[in-house]
């Protein structure tokens, strides 16, 4: 299985769409054999979806995080854990016990009332309206 973690500094950075790195996690048997951080070259919001699909990526655990990426991240098959603060180690360690505090309703309040526009409008690119397929995510 590999983790993704949104990333800043050790910790849990809290705006999926504005990540400039995750934390990659490789678990075997319930154990971190590896991890590596990974720049996002700039990619944003839906793009993170396929970026993430792209590194082979099974679980994401993040901060803040919009709709349209949800699901995204969902239609790539992707499982999301939002709404995670602190250390990006500590939140993966509590994930593989089977206790990491996260919020399966988070939303990322910026996007709140967005469903509705265009794809691009004010940068975004990832919002209700969109299918992962618009964001180079073939695969589900």
């Amino acid at each position: 299985m590999r983790i993704a973690v949104t990333y800043e500094n050790g910790m849990v950075f809290q705006h999926f769409g504005h990540t400039e790195q995750f934390k990659l996690y490789d678990v075997e048997n319930g154990t971190v054999r590896a991890s590596a951080v990974a720049a996002t070259n700039g990619a944003g919001h839906g793009a993170l979806a396929a970026f993430l699909k792209e590194k082979g990526v099974d679980v994401l655990i993040c901060g803040g995080i919009g709709g349209g990426a949800q699901s995204a991240l969902r239609e790539c098959g992707i499982q999301l854990y939002g709404g995670v603060t602190g250390r990006a180690d500590e939140a993966v360690a509590a994930f593989l016990q089977g206790n990491l505090a996260y919020d399966a309703a988070v939303r990322c309040s910026h996007h709140e009332g967005h469903a509705d526009h265009a794809c691009g409008e004010h940068g975004c690119g990832g919002h209700e309206a969109h299918t992962c397929g618009q964001h180079g995510c073939k695969e589900k």
